[in-house]
Formats: C-alpha cells, structure tokens, sequence
C-alpha cells in the first residue's frame, strides 16, 4: 500500500518530537538548565523546529510529562489490572513499568505540580493500581485488615528505588531483567526480607 504524503509527514513529525523529547530527556537528567538550542542539538533538529512544536521551554517539558504519563499508564492497561489474576497483573504491571519508568527518569521525578493531561493521566495510573490492590486484598493476597493506601505507598517507593538501581551508574541492576526484578520487588512487597 502506498503512504500517502500527510500520512508520511505525520510519520516524520512524530519521529522529530520523539526525537526532541529523548534528547531533552537526557539532557535535563544531566543539566536541568539545558537550553532548548542544546536540546535541538542533541535532538539533530533546527531550534526554530522546537519553537514551532513548543511555545516554550516549559511546554515541552509539560508535553514530556503528558508523554511519560501516557506510557505509564498505557504499561498498567497492559497488565489488565482489573481483569487478570491479581497477582499476575502485579507482576505484569510491575515488570512493564519497569520497562517503562527508566527512560523517563528526569520527567517523572521533577519535583513540581504536574500540567493538567499529565496529573489526569497520573489519576488514571494510580486508580489502576489501588484496584490491582484491592482485588489482591479480596483474592487473600493481602491480608483482609492490610492498609491498601499503605502498601500502595511501600509498592511505588520499592519501585522507584528499582529504578534507580537499574538507571544509576554502576547500578546494582543496570542489567537486570525487568521480569526478574518484578518477582523481587513483589516478594519484598508481600513477604518481606526477614526468613519465614
């Protein structure tokens, strides 16, 4: 089937903002005060290419937000957390945000109020997690008296300190298998480290 021209320049457009937005990506997790020139640079686009996508800096990070958001939230759908087993869409979600989170490192920790898409987003992800939670409560996974909010707060930390061993340099898991990280960090969401 031929592409049509819209559809290409589509095609290349969307190349040119994920392009914009990895390098920006980057660039900000090393120098938070990275310019939109150097960004261009790093993104292999003309400044004037950004400032047309992005009335300003502050919007292409707002448009990273969103973006990060959305795959995060795209990752827990994925796990189907209100239909599979319960304990298999921990698993899958956990392993899929895993996948996910270290290419957005810089985005998702800024430590400022998020833009309205990606706060929406952000509500979508959390409700999917609290009910994976809830019907890991009802199926016996969780004790019937465990604070869901709690262990909800213990699960996002746990992943965020997995993320950080995988994305740091000389990480203890740099390497390590998104998979098999999953079955770890659940493990010591559900039992703990102490021997039982």
């Amino acid at each position: 089937m031929a592409t049509t021209p819209g559809r290409r320049l589509r095609a290349d457009a969307e190349r040119s903002m994920r392009a914009i937005m990895t390098a920006a990506e980057r660039l900000l997790g090393e120098n938070p005060a990275a310019t939109t020139e150097q960004i261009a640079e790093a993104a292999g686009v003309a400044r004037t290419t950004i400032h047309r996508r992005f009335a300003s800096r502050e919007a292409l990070i707002e448009a990273m937000e969103a973006t990060a958001w959305r795959e995060m939230d795209e990752a827990v759908e994925a796990a189907r957390p209100r239909t599979a087993p319960p304990l298999v869409a921990l698993h899958q979600a956990t392993a899929n945000i895993l996948r996910t989170k270290p290419g957005w490192r810089f985005t998702l920790s800024r430590p400022v109020p998020l833009g309205a898409e990606a706060r929406t987003l952000q509500a979508s992800v959390m409700a999917k997690c609290d009910a994976a939670f809830h019907r890991a409560q009802e199926a016996g996974i969780l004790p019937p008296d465990a604070d869901v909010a709690w262990a909800r707060r213990v699960y996002l930390a746990l992943l965020t300190e997995t993320v950080d061993g995988m994305t740091a340099p000389a990480g203890p898991d740099a390497d390590a298998d998104p998979d098999a990280l999953a079955s770890r960090l659940l493990d010591t969401l559900l039992r703990g480290v102490a021997t039982h």
